[in-house]
């Protein structure tokens, strides 16, 4: 098994790709539009995506619906970086918000941060070379 993709509802199409692609970097992989279903698509990812291993997340913009509760079950996105003090620094540069500044997660040595997305989705931010497996 893979994992493929992870689905994210955001409430403006435009406004999410463009934090993932210009704010966080990813590559705008695909787009579908159903308008008989009344909803949009749009895959982001690292790498090529999936056709060369990597994970995706899915946006889905719904028409008509433009937030959501996010609810207590939701936790975070994670990304691996090379250095989580120069990926927050260019994230806040590109209009991000750094959420926790970056440091070693509580009780260890992994080098983390945290970013949110404009729909209020935590991305975690993990310092590859700290982390502790």
């Amino acid at each position: 098994m893979q994992l493929l993709h992870t689905m994210l509802r955001v409430g403006d199409m435009q406004r999410s790709i463009d934090f993932y692609t210009k704010v966080v970097g990813m590559d705008l992989l695909r787009t579908t539009e159903r308008p008989d279903q009344k909803y949009d698509l749009a895959f982001v990812g690292f790498g090529g995506g999936n056709r060369n291993g990597q994970a995706e997340i899915e946006l889905t913009c719904n028409y008509g619906v433009s937030d959501y509760d996010l609810g207590t079950a939701y936790g975070h996105i994670a990304l691996g970086v090379d250095d989580v003090a120069e990926t927050c620094e260019r994230i806040r540069a590109a209009g991000g918000n750094v959420t926790r500044e970056p440091g070693p997660v509580k009780g260890g040595n992994t080098v983390i941060a945290f970013v949110e997305d404009p729909d209020g989705y935590k991305v975690e931010l993990i310092e590859t070379g700290s982390r502790e497996i």
